[in-house]
């Protein structure tokens, strides 16, 4: 350490030492209660020097509100000798405290994850947890509250201070005074620095200002109410593209295990995000992130069966192999082949109309109604597609191995034989448009329909796999304010998003509660500064150059908020050589986990589901996506769910989205 430095500790240390003793003589003039009580409130008022406000509540039981960068605290000092832990009385009083201060918080867009109660032990050195409520001796409180991550500028925590103090009964504000005078026992910041409104726009806009992971955990203040809400039964948020439903799935999952004693489980369908909704999980709520498993449906299940000793054999290459055999000798000159003669449709058929509905005999498929299947086949037609599954299920008998949709019918008969007896208090489930029926049926049998026990998160317009049902078909009723639409986009600039919406302006839909919905759909916007740049070029070299030189121009640090999505694993390989000639770092969305890496995010369309980025590439993105007029329904079928994909690209973007073409490219 050098001089400067060592001179610099001792003035802080110095400087610290005299706010100890200015803080212990203004407690003692305050005729504070008992000695351990005094000892923590001194050490709370040192932290006003540091920015934060710290709220006496006599008419709460004594509490204290302490309103930092790390959010809300509620605190509570138990000053009894002989360290016997807490009372449940006072542990139930801190508990009501914290309820009202999350209540008064929630008007200024507080997220119930950001208001925390803390125990102080006095005369003790602890850390742990009480159920919700944190633990901590004397000699922690000061290092674990100064630790916790940064949630509020300094503004927003004069603000929230303010309005506490106005809304909440009892409440007188503390700061650290270097001169104690009798007659003025508090400095108190002016009112009006910030109304209310002025308040969710500031933070609204240091939230964009921020790492793009960091802004993927905001909660807008209109969303505070959905994520607090009690539900009487299962309940479902949709709503389009940017509106946040991702994140208030997370800010639920986070306030649901704070209020329960079971363990929360966080599902979606693509493999790579449970990583990373955990890491995000665990920046906004560090406290209860051990608390939600964040999962995949498939790798759930697959352990999910492990563990109660039922075999699975999957095996995708085996199952595979027994479809294509199927498929030779049933299907290649049946009169399938005359609708469709490639065998991907029919295997998306039995996948996910047939064993992924659940469907077991001839006669329950036959009358079925395909969601989103667009060739209609009459019953002969389905007596062939049936002959096809049969087949395949013999081959896949035969080498002995499951495909995925069986590991999900495996799993629900092991549950509904095990009903009553579920692991989990709650169940939240995010694009749940992705999923089967079956594996939704999965789902609901984990919780049924126990009150806060079932959120299905999620919007049709953004399905990129074919097939379809409703909720009624998995036994779900949503009834009267349990079904939640947002409507406010917080990602998307009109820009961005007006290019979006004109590839799937023609593609009405149906989403799983089946109501009806045209593809263009009207949002409130909050952003306005993103945009979208176009570039046309006649060859596929002069493309990759233009495109290598838009990654290159972005401003220092920028890649870390950047993606470049490609439709096909083919262009992806193509992509990760051409970053690599050209020095970019990369980083596979495979690999992401939710933490800022300095690297440009590479992946498929599919693949970025559920996530966000400032900066969104999308090379060729109308070569790989025709959006012309097909001749037959499967082709029109596979083009519609191709520009749902795109869609779902395109309003992954939130300053920047690059669009990509090639004049005359062949498609891959």
């Amino acid at each position: 350490m050098g001089a400067g430095a060592s001179q610099e500790a001792r003035r802080q240390e110095r400087l610290l030492r005299e706010q100890w003793e200015t803080a212990r003589r203004q407690v003692r003039w305050l005729g504070a209660g008992g000695e351990g009580e005094r000892r923590v409130l001194a050490q709370l008022l040192v932290l006003t020097a540091r920015g934060w406000r710290l709220l006496v509540r006599r008419a709460g039981g004594g509490d204290l509100v302490l309103v930092g960068p790390g959010g809300v605290f509620v605190v509570r000092v138990d000053d009894r000798a002989g360290g016997a832990g807490p009372r449940d009385e006072d542990a139930a009083g801190l508990l009501a405290a914290t309820k009202a201060a999350e209540s008064a918080a929630a008007s200024l867009g507080m997220s119930p994850v950001a208001v925390q109660p803390v125990m102080v032990l006095a005369g003790q050195s602890l850390d742990r947890g009480l159920g919700r409520i944190r633990l901590l001796g004397e000699q922690q409180v000061g290092p674990v509250l100064l630790a916790q991550p940064r949630r509020l500028r300094a503004e927003s925590v004069r603000a929230i201070a303010d309005h506490l103090e106005r809304v909440l009964p009892g409440c007188a504000g503390l700061v650290l005074e270097q001169d104690v005078a009798p007659e003025n026992g508090r400095q108190a910041f002016p009112d009006g620095l910030f109304d209310v409104n002025g308040l969710r726009e500031a933070a609204l806009e240091g939230a964009r200002r921020a790492p793009i992971e960091q802004w993927m955990t905001f909660l807008h203040p209109d969303q505070v109410a959905l994520v607090r809400r009690n539900w009487s039964g299962p309940a479902r948020i949709s709503g389009p593209a940017g509106t946040g439903k991702t994140v208030v799935a997370l800010h639920r999952a986070a306030h649901l295990a704070r209020r329960t004693t079971g363990r929360i489980l966080y599902v979606t369908f693509a493999n790579n995000l449970p990583r990373v909704q955990s890491t995000f999980l665990r920046t906004m709520a560090p406290a209860v992130a051990d608390r939600v498993d964040f999962r995949s449906l498939h790798s759930w299940a697959q352990e999910f069966l492990q563990e109660r000793g039922v075999p699975v054999r999957l095996n995708g290459d085996k199952a595979e192999t027994a479809f294509s055999l199927a498929w030779k000798d049933l299907g290649r000159e049946s009169r399938l082949a005359q609708i469709d003669p490639g065998p991907a449709y029919w295997r998306e058929e039995i996948d996910y109309v047939i064993k992924g509905r659940g469907l077991t005999r001839f006669e329950e498929y036959a009358v079925v109604v395909r969601k989103r299947r667009k060739a209609g086949l009459h019953r002969t037609q389905r007596q062939s597609v049936w002959e096809l599954y049969e087949e395949y299920e013999a081959r896949r008998h035969e080498r002995g191995v499951h495909d995925f949709n069986d590991v999900l019918s495996l799993a629900l008969a092991e549950v509904s034989r095990e009903r009553g007896r579920s692991p989990y208090a709650a169940v939240v489930v995010d694009e749940v448009q992705d999923l089967t029926l079956v594996g939704v049926r999965l789902l609901h049998a984990l919780v049924g329909d126990a009150p806060n026990g079932l959120l299905l998160v999620g919007d049709g317009q953004q399905t990129v796999y074919p097939g379809g049902f409703r909720l009624t078909d998995a036994g779900i009723d949503i009834r009267g304010d349990r079904g939640q639409v947002l409507r406010t986009n917080y990602r998307n600039s009109r820009q961005i998003l007006d290019a979006a919406l004109a590839v799937v302006a023609d593609d009405a839909f149906e989403d799983i509660d089946g109501e009806p919905t045209p593809g263009r759909r009207d949002v409130d916007l909050t952003y306005h500064d993103g945009n979208v740049v176009r570039v046309a070029e006649p060859t596929v070299e002069a493309h990759d150059q233009e495109l290598v030189g838009a990654l290159k121009a972005l401003p220092e640090g920028a890649l870390a908020d950047t993606a470049l999505l490609c439709a096909s694993k083919w262009a992806l390989g193509h992509y990760q050589r051409l970053l690599s000639r050209a020095e970019i770092p990369v980083c596979q969305l495979e690999q992401y986990d939710g933490n800022p890496v300095d690297a440009v995010k590479l992946g498929t369309y599919r693949r970025a589901k559920g996530l966000e980025f400032k900066n969104v590439l999308l090379p060729r993105y109308d070569t790989d996506f025709a959006l012309g007029t097909p001749g037959t329904d499967t082709a029109r079928e596979r083009a519609e769910l191709r520009r749902s994909q795109l869609f779902v690209a395109m309003t992954r973007a939130r300053d920047l989205l690059w669009l990509g073409s090639v004049a005359d490219a062949p498609a891959r």
